[in-house]
Formats: structure tokens, C-alpha cells, sequence
């Protein structure tokens, strides 16, 4: 009899130990009351999330489902401070962890790009942001994890919750497309007889939980008036051929006729456009019309070049950051501020008076250049 209540108790002992820290938030609609939070388990089996603003949690959100891969959709209903969240599934659970509910007064949104080297973000902890979001080129590429021709596997996308398990889990994070996102081969010297990207990246839109189509998303914080619209733009002169990795951009394509709806809309003050093309070319595209949709926003920010920089262009600006800035310069012929240097974007949002402080940091923590729009 005592070695049958020593072994129940162990079995107990066991289920209730900590086995899911692989987590990660986002959003999957346009409203900042809902978060997502996603998870990998060991084992497949429901989801579940219980949190609250403490520790005794009293909300739940249960999924049925039989599954490793979760993603589950909560309610936020207040402003401020932050909230407790523990994952289960089945006898795996999380530790209890923290995250911050959007602000009332000051909101901070972190900008990075082209992630493949995986440095140290210490300083972006520090900037103790609200929102991650990207401006593409979050991994190396799928084939070299998983094999040539895998779209969906989401391997890559792991390696980096894993590389920052803290940020990931506290954090939203909101990714945008770069072509090193949906590469499922190598690229080669010349374009090859199969494809060489996942033009409608399938590891990316199963990882991720993102609004609308997922390749192209829009979301707002109405609180601070302020949206963020993220393109699908890059490697765009390789349209038509098996290196294509972006999704079409012409006029009459999709993706321009929905963010020139989304640009018409007035309802929010500031805009921010996210993509990964180099913005002297974008903005040239389709006879200027691209130019003409951006300049109805309030900033455009690409990851392409591997430098930080701020163009001005008939008094619109266009910025680009890297995680990884010490590459070769090709620098906008508008170009106001440009440095050799790992950077990201951090933007300050201020409701009285409305205001959005762009500020391109050095990964040290250290102001490189900063502009205010109002």
C-alpha cells in the first residue's frame, strides 16, 4: 500500500511539473483586446490558458483539440498594468508568466529586421516595449532545418522562440515577410526548374497567428490612434521567374488594391508601413503610385539593407534597420541619416499631444538618430 501511494504521488508529482516553455504571443485580429498565446507541447492534446490579472488567475479559455502545435485567443478587457497567464495540455504545463496589457498613456513598439544572426536584445528588454514587430527576414531560411521543398516546416520559426524564450512570452510579436522567411531551396546562380521560395509561406502563416491573410496583415491600438500595416515586398525584380518570393504588386494585384483601401481609410492618425524591398525601388514601382500610398501614412520601414538609415522624400520619410547593419551601404539618393551599425526601430506613441518619436538604436541601447511627427 505505501509504495502504491508513493508511486500515485509521484505520478502526480510529474504532472504538475513545468514541461511547456516554448511560448510565444501575437495577435490574430485587428483588436488589441484579444492576444493570442501560442505554445508547442511535447504531446498532443487540448489547449488551455488560464490567466487574470494575478496569480489565482479566475479566467480560462479551453480548445478541444488533439494537437503539439496551439494557438489560443483571450480576452483583455482592461488597460494597464499586466496580466498572469499559465498553458496546459493534457499533464504539461507552463510556469506562470507575466505579459503587459497595451498602456493609457505611453505606448513603446520595437522595429527590428533581418534576425538570421540572433544577437542579443537586451536592449530592447530594457526599452521594456508594449509590441515586436518586424520588417522581414526573421530566419535564415526552411531548407537547411528541414529539407528542400518543406513549406511547411516550421522549425526555423522555433529556433527563434527558443533564442529568446523571455522576450517571446511577455511580448506580442507581430512579424512581417522577408524572402529568407519562405526559402524552401537553395538559391543558386540562376534561377532553377523549381521554385526556390514559398510565395504564400506556409511555415510562416502556420506558426504565426496574425489578422487577415496573414501574408499581409493590418492592426490597430485606436487608443493611440495609431496603425501598423505590414506589406509582402521583396526581391521584387525576381517577379515571373522560380525565384519570385514576394506576392504580386502591380496595380491591379491584390496586395495593392488592399492597401490602397486600407490608405484611403482615415479612421487613424498615424500609420506605419512595414515591408523588406529596398524603398528607393518600391517607391518607384507601378509609375509612383506606391510613393503616393505611402506618403499618406506617417513612416515606412524596411529591413532590406543591412545599415541603418532615414531617407526624406518630398517630406515623407522612409527608414531601414538590421539587426545586422554592418553590410554593404546602398544608400537612398534622399538619404538624411545612414550608419554602418546593428540597429532596430523604437517608436514612442504619446496621446497629449499625439505624437510618434521614431528613434533608430544601436543594439548597445544608444541613440544613433531620432525624429518626432506629430
Amino acid at each position: 500500500m505505501i509504495l502504491l501511494l508513493f508511486a500515485s504521488s509521484l505520478v502526480i508529482l510529474h504532472a504538475e511539473e513545468p514541461s511547456i516553455d516554448q511560448i510565444w504571443l501575437g495577435h490574430r485580429s485587428h483588436d488589441p483586446g484579444k492576444l493570442v498565446v501560442n505554445w508547442i507541447s511535447k504531446e498532443p492534446g487540448e489547449s488551455i490558458v488560464r490567466f487574470g490579472r494575478t496569480v489565482n488567475y479566475k479566467q480560462e479559455v479551453r480548445v478541444a483539440n488533439k494537437t503539439t502545435l496551439h494557438h489560443v485567443e483571450i480576452p483583455l478587457a482592461e488597460t494597464g498594468g499586466v496580466y498572469h497567464y499559465s498553458v496546459h495540455t493534457g499533464n504539461q504545463s507552463s510556469k506562470g508568466f507575466t505579459f503587459k496589457a497595451y498602456p493609457k498613456d505611453v505606448l513603446r513598439v520595437a522595429v527590428v529586421a533581418d534576425w538570421q544572426g540572433l544577437p542579443d536584445l537586451s536592449a530592447i528588454k530594457k526599452d521594456n516595449v508594449h509590441l515586436l514587430l518586424t520588417a522581414g527576414d526573421n530566419i535564415k531560411n526552411i531548407h537547411q532545418l528541414c529539407g528542400a521543398g518543406k513549406k511547411a516546416c516550421v522549425k526555423p520559426y522555433l529556433q527563434l522562440i527558443e533564442r529568446y524564450p523571455e522576450l517571446f512570452r511577455s511580448v506580442p510579436f507581430m512579424p512581417v515577410l522577408g524572402n529568407h522567411d519562405k526559402q524552401i531551396r537553395q538559391r543558386g546562380s540562376k534561377p532553377p526548374t523549381q521554385p526556390v521560395y514559398d510565395i504564400e509561406a506556409t511555415a510562416f502563416r502556420r506558426f504565426f497567428e496574425l489578422p487577415g491573410d496573414e501574408w499581409k496583415w493590418h492592426f490597430d491600438i485606436p487608443g493611440f490612434d495609431i496603425r501598423f500595416a505590414a506589406l509582402d515586398l521583396h526581391h521584387i525584380s525576381d517577379l515571373g521567374s522560380t525565384w519570385q518570393s514576394s506576392h504580386p504588386f502591380g496595380k491591379d494585384s491584390e496586395q495593392f488594391l488592399w492597401y490602397e483601401k486600407l490608405m484611403n481609410d482615415k479612421a487613424r492618425k498615424f500609420i506605419v508601413t512595414l515591408y523588406n524591398e529596398r524603398n528607393g525601388s518600391m517607391r518607384a514601382q507601378a509609375r509612383g503610385a506606391w510613393h503616393g500610398m505611402f506618403r499618406k501614412g506617417t513612416i515606412a520601414i524596411t529591413g532590406f539593407g543591412h545599415y541603418a538609415e532615414r531617407a526624406e522624400v518630398n517630406g515623407f520619410p522612409y527608414y531601414n534597420t538590421s539587426l545586422s547593419g554592418k553590410g554593404t551601404h546602398y544608400p537612398d539618393g534622399k538619404s538624411a541619416f545612414l550608419k554602418g551599425e546593428d540597429s532596430y526601430i523604437l517608436l514612442t506613441i504619446t496621446k497629449n499631444p499625439a505624437k510618434i518619436a521614431v528613434e533608430i538604436k544601436g543594439l548597445d541601447g544608444k541613440v544613433l538618430d531620432r525624429k518626432t511627427y506629430l
